[in-house]
């Protein structure tokens, strides 16, 4: 058995991939609109009307925009896919004519991995993949090309509210290509513009309440117990877990005499001391959300894990190491010095 000092708890959580904090929303939409720049031109083989490769030849830059839509994993991570429309490209001939042009389109699908350096301000890098969709027309050939290409980029996220943000962002579109006849084209595009953003989905927070005395004496508080279900040799929270502990973060908001403490355990299968890292994780997963998610301060926390030794049920059977993987949150009763109260929700 071994005590976790709780200062220490968001490292622990990091490195053991925990819980999912629900300090965000998890499902968010937007749409972008900005301008876009082509570069690095190139014209592998023959000829189409005009040498692509002569970079002043060509009208590099137009208005580009697209709608996107993403789901936070973790507050630092999120997968994102979107629509981009990334303009035109318009080949200049020797006469300064239009000599054909190269409609750009891409589905992107990124990692978004965010630092927040405010409580308002986010900043985040992307990289992935993207589906580019382009088609060369001109008088006398047309023709589309769909590929895969790589993509990356980076931005600043400023939240309005909990739920409306904006976004500054830039990013890079590696090697688009199209194939007019027998020439393969090939650039690469710059997307850079703004985006507005909505969220949505985070928990509702657990409204504060202030404690209005009503007559002079002691109020003795019962313990409050909960006991949190693991699936096997796993320490993650569900959403229907979260619900179970509200009646403990309420505690902890309402009264901050109140203390938590929370037991991890495990069934008797596996290696001992691996069960006894087990039960530890599972005591910080629940510690390290409430702290988190409920500002409660670390110092009114104890969490602690005891592996295997000390069942709820028999380790024979199925359904008793279902019983056993299990940890015990519990904010003790405690006497309050205004012992009758009236309860306003502000």
């Amino acid at each position: 058995m071994s005590k976790m000092n709780l200062m220490i708890l968001p490292l622990a959580l990091l490195v053991s991939g925990a819980v999912n904090a629900a300090t965000v929303n998890p499902f968010y939409v937007g749409a972008r609109a900005g301008g876009v720049h082509y570069a690095d031109f190139d014209a592998k083989t023959g000829n189409v009307h005009t040498n692509p490769s002569q970079e002043a030849s060509i009208d590099k830059d137009d208005f580009a925009g697209g709608i996107f839509m993403g789901y936070n994993v973790t507050p630092w991570f999120a997968i994102e896919t979107g629509y981009t429309w990334l303009g035109e490209v318009t080949l200049k001939g020797d006469d300064h004519h239009d000599d054909g042009k190269i409609e750009q389109q891409v589905i992107d699908l990124v990692g978004k991995f965010t630092y927040q350096a405010t409580d308002s301000l986010d900043l985040y890098t992307k990289v992935g993949g993207a589906w580019q969709f382009s088609r060369f027309k001109d008088n006398d050939i047309s023709d589309r090309d769909d590929s895969l290409i790589a993509t990356a980029g980076l931005g600043a996220e400023y939240h309005f509210t909990n739920n409306l943000s904006a976004r500054a962002e830039y990013q890079y579109y590696h090697d688009m290509e199209v194939k007019p006849g027998d020439t393969k084209l090939d650039w690469d595009a710059h997307y850079y513009g703004m985006s507005l953003v909505y969220g949505w989905g985070a928990p509702a927070a657990v409204v504060p309440v202030v404690a209005e005395v009503v007559e002079a004496s002691t109020i003795q508080l019962e313990p409050i117990s909960v006991e949190m279900p693991f699936a096997f040799d796993s320490n993650e929270l569900s959403e229907q877990d979260m619900q179970r502990l509200k009646p403990i973060a309420q505690r902890l908001v309402n009264f901050p005499e109140a203390q938590l403490v929370v037991i991890g355990h495990t069934d008797s299968t596996g290696v001992e001391a691996y069960n006894q890292k087990l039960s530890e994780k599972r005591a910080l997963t629940v510690a390290t959300y409430l702290t988190k998610h409920f500002n409660i301060d670390p110092s009114r926390v104890s969490a602690e894990g005891r592996g295997e030794l000390d069942p709820a049920a028999s380790n024979d059977t199925v359904e008793g190491r279902a019983q056993n993987r299990r940890a015990d949150v519990t904010t003790p009763g405690f006497e309050i010095e205004q012992a009758a109260v009236a309860a306003v929700a502000q």
